[in-house]
């Protein structure tokens, strides 16, 4: 199920645990330009760790969110990532055609840690070496059962779910397509979401690795909740630092900072894996997106514990857009947010 081959946008849908994003891109020759975008927020416990604990509630701010935006839209191209997907890089004899498929499916077999027939997978040669005869593919798969709940879900919202990414390579594709990459640094491209944490590292000018952390906003939103005694609607706005005339700051920055011990452990435990297996002693930059990037505090104080210097994601810095798109949203404030959702709206279906 592919786009028509005249399509010129892509719509991009991210179905986070705390909220929804959409983001529809017009391919040009000049780049990409946004048509339409909108955010939604779901209930607290309606996704919680990969499962649609409130499955209605989801449709439905799927649905109110196209509705919102564009009512015409039915193709979107959708990520999954946490305990459902690995990706894995490997090395093995160059090879074309059905041999390729047997050895990658061989490869597959000695590192997933569940049945093969259990999963969708899908791979890329990422570069070739002629002179040893030699190809680095990259694995990305996925559980089949994991992954047929999440499209009878987006299908059950009346949408055509045409392309399957993952967020891990969905926040690679908008960094890519938006920023100068200097090869001569190792980039960590840091997602934090609600539940789950996307790793992407680039060294080389090149992918290296990803890697999934545990762990999220939730434990801020929940540490803030009952330090403050905030109902959902009000812990929603301090952690998105909207109450910064209602709430004591320095009690605000001590309950997220107290709260973040998991969440800057799973990172640095991921950044020092990272370093042994690849042999690299260094990460020079971190690129930071998702929720966390918006918590205030957050990005700081993991500069500080993590020892590397660290920016907002900004995956609008290369697309034309018209500031009234937003309405009452901010681009600039916003931005790091949409990462995932503007990754995907830049792929092409062929």
């Amino acid at each position: 199920m592919l786009f028509s081959r005249r399509s010129n946008s892509t719509v991009g849908l991210d179905v986070g645990a705390s909220s929804i994003k959409l983001v529809k891109l017009d391919h040009g020759k000049n780049g990409f330009s946004v048509s339409a975008i909108g955010i939604r927020e779901l209930p607290p416990e309606a996704i919680v760790a990969d499962e649609f604990r409130d499955r209605e509630a989801v449709i439905f701010n799927i649905q109110s969110l196209i509705d919102q935006t564009d009512p015409k839209i039915k193709d979107v191209v959708v990520s999954i990532s946490g305990h459902g997907v690995i990706t894995d890089k490997f090395v093995i004899d160059k090879k074309t055609g059905p041999e390729a498929e047997q050895a990658i499916l061989f490869e597959t077999e000695q590192r997933a840690p569940f049945d093969v027939d259990d999963v969708s997978l899908d791979y890329h040669v990422i570069k070739t070496d002629d002179e040893i005869n030699k190809m680095e593919v990259l694995l990305v798969a996925a559980r089949k059962e994991y992954l047929k709940m999440y499209l009878e879900l987006i299908e059950d919202c009346g949408l055509r779910p045409v392309v399957v990414d993952s967020d891990a390579f969905a926040i690679l594709n908008a960094y890519e397509n938006n920023y100068d990459i200097d090869p001569a640094k190792v980039t960590a491209l840091v997602n934090i979401g609600h539940d789950v944490t996307n790793i992407t590292y680039m060294a080389e000018g090149l992918f290296k690795a990803t890697r999934d952390v545990s762990s999220g906003t939730r434990e801020i939103y929940t540490a803030i909740q009952r330090e403050f005694r905030l109902n959902p609607e009000l812990t929603q706005k301090a952690i998105k630092g909207e109450m910064s005339d209602t709430i004591d700051q320095d009690m605000l920055k001590a309950t997220i900072i107290s709260s973040t011990e998991e969440l800057s452990s799973g990172i640095e435990l991921a950044f020092s894996y990272f370093k042994s297996q690849t042999k690299l002693d260094r990460i020079d930059w971190i690129v930071l997106s998702g929720g966390g990037a918006l918590v205030p505090y957050l990005p700081e104080y993991l500069q500080s514990k993590l020892g590397v210097p660290l920016e907002l994601a900004n995956p609008l810095r290369n697309i034309d857009y018209d500031p009234e798109l937003f309405q009452y949203l901010q681009p600039e404030k916003i931005a790091p947010l949409l990462a995932v959702s503007v990754g995907l709206a830049m792929r092409k279906a062929r």
